[in-house]
């Protein structure tokens, strides 16, 4: 890496939304990440980080976890050490599913649902997941290493609309421009 771009350092990605009408069944959005190598950068994920987990090297920590939206700002928030991770891995991607447990739920039916992503003090992308209502999960964020080695934050919210358990399996695959 040369000392003139370092790229993307320590990222913050944050989630909420708004708890379920008083009588209807909770609403639990996960945020989840996955590495992928260097060498199968759109294949399956070296691991994946959700909730009740963080990476091996803990480098990637979801240091919130919320199960019905209940609180103050944002809900659940994962931190991803970028400057930490091995070399090995040349692109981590981070998405949102929307668990499942009472019947299909998309993003149409979640209350004011928000996505911040920073790096420090520097908002670099925020979304309100208008664009994938129908969907039940989404990827929020990619991270790829350049030809320096420094991480670059590529944005942009895409819906998944199978099974969420699929998700993790799905969502490294190329990402539309």
């Amino acid at each position: 890496m040369n000392g003139l771009n370092k790229g993307i350092r320590k990222v913050e990605i944050a989630l909420r939304w708004d708890p379920s009408p008083s009588g209807e069944p909770s609403t639990d959005l996960d945020l989840v990440a996955a590495p992928y190598p260097a060498g199968e950068a759109h294949g399956a994920p070296a691991y994946v980080v959700h909730f009740d987990s963080r990476s091996p090297d803990g480098t990637i920590t979801l240091n919130r976890d919320s199960k019905d939206g209940q609180g103050f700002g944002y809900d659940e928030v994962m931190t991803l050490e970028l400057d930490r991770l091995d070399q090995r891995y040349a692109r981590v991607v981070v998405g949102v599913v929307i668990q499942q447990h009472q019947g299909r739920r998309t993003f149409s039916g979640v209350g004011n649902p928000g996505l911040r992503v920073r790096e420090g003090y520097t908002v670099l992308a925020e979304d309100d997941f208008g664009g994938v209502l129908g969907a039940t999960a989404a990827t929020v964020a990619e991270f790829v290493r350049d030809g320096s080695g420094a991480w670059e934050f590529r944005p942009g919210v895409q819906g998944f609309e199978g099974d969420p358990a699929d998700f993790t399996r799905a969502m490294g695959t190329s990402r539309r421009a």
